[in-house]
């Protein structure tokens, strides 16, 4: 991290007559609140900021593909890595963490204490994300692993059932406006969902009314964000600079997310 930061600090030192627009791939639980800190990045320094927000997995994809992009916020650590690795970036910065929670809809009674027999339950659909495509389904993979010394066969029942709603190349189109998991609930596609502790965050925030509870200590989950700087132009590098800075992370606690380094 001190190395990228001391590249930016570096780069940032060279005046250029004109400001290209940086070009954002971020984790779709990333998009209100760096949607904000863009806005802030742009008002302080008058590069604008083309964010584009989605799966992780799939992102990295185009990526790979070579679309054009100067920084890549990931919502785990192993898709920027994968980049670093095949030399398209030099190396990888953790700036923020999230946790998994559950929460359902007010009817199903959900909290800490019965977040597995809600989620076994035949009676309730059970939403999460896509695995491989979306870290969000590969944390909560996790998840139903850990089920399985808490009750013997949790995990193959939870991995079955699971509804793969969202973070898929094949997903429903959600619209324009609405976030993909409280649409989830709101079109009643799910009854329960493992998501991100700040997708519930989000839902309240989109009049959704939800049941957000943590998950215990025994199924617990936490997520670390990743970022890569895919090219050497001086405004991709002060975006990153930004994003670390403290402004940027105060944006961040504000939405949920984990301040960098607080761990």
């Amino acid at each position: 991290m001190f190395r990228s930061i001391s590249l930016a600090v570096t780069m940032l030192c060279c005046v250029h007559a004109a400001q290209a627009d940086v070009r954002l791939f971020a984790a779709g639980s990333l998009k209100g609140a760096l949607s904000e800190v863009s806005a802030a990045f742009t008002q302080q320094t008058g590069i604008p900021v083309k964010g584009e927000y989605g799966p992780s997995g799939i992102l990295r994809e185009r990526i790979e593909k070579n679309e054009a992009v100067d920084v890549f916020t990931s919502a785990d650590m192993n898709h920027p890595r994968k980049l670093a690795a095949s030399g398209r970036a030099p190396f990888v910065v953790r700036f923020t963490g999230n946790r998994l929670c559950a929460m359902a809809k007010p009817e199903v009674g959900l909290n800490s204490d019965n977040v597995l027999e809600k989620a076994l339950s035949p009676a309730i659909k059970l939403g999460t994300s896509t695995p491989l495509s979306d870290p969000s389904g590969d944390y909560t993979w996790k998840v139903f692993d850990k089920a399985e010394a808490l009750k013997p066969g949790a995990t193959q029942t939870l991995k079955t059932k699971a509804l793969q709603l969202v973070g898929g190349p094949t997903s429903e189109v959600i619209p324009a406006g609405r976030s993909a998991v409280p649409y989830m609930f709101a079109t009643g596609k799910a009854d329960m969902f493992i998501a991100y502790c700040t997708t519930g965050q989000a839902a309240r925030g989109e009049g959704v009314t939800l049941t957000v509870v943590n998950l215990p200590s025994t199924l617990a989950q936490s997520a670390d964000y990743g970022m890569v700087v895919l090219t050497k132009s001086t405004e991709a590098a002060q975006l990153a600079l930004f994003i670390m800075s403290e402004p940027a992370q105060a944006i961040l606690a504000k939405w949920g997310f984990e301040a960098s380094g607080s761990r």
